[in-house]
């Protein structure tokens, strides 16, 4: 009997393209191929000079980076804060400071 893919999903936050929580697929945390990693990572050098060029990653079979699920949009932060008002000058008072 063939055993039937089921998702392990968890709730993350995305940036891109809008800021929103998604439903996602996560790694199988027993996978004997990335042992939960979700991938595998491979190094590799220049064929000249040996030494490191970079880092390939491959997906593992154990779960599907393309499965996910839009569940709420999240509003934007605004990049100044926004003033409500002006704030009373803490000098400009008659009261002595002591």
């Amino acid at each position: 009997m063939k055993r039937r893919y089921r998702p392990r999903l968890r709730i993350q936050r995305a940036t891109w393209p809008s800021p929103a929580l998604i439903l996602t697929d996560t790694p199988r945390p027993n996978c004997p191929q990335c042992e939960g990693d979700g991938g595998i990572e491979e190094d590799y050098g220049d064929s000249e000079t040996g030494e490191y060029a970079g880092t390939h990653w491959y997906a593992c079979t154990c779960w599907n980076e393309a499965c996910c699920w839009f569940l709420l949009p999240l509003p934007r932060r605004p990049l100044w804060p926004r003033r409500t008002g002006t704030a009373p000058d803490p000098w400009a008072t008659d009261e002595p400071p002591f």
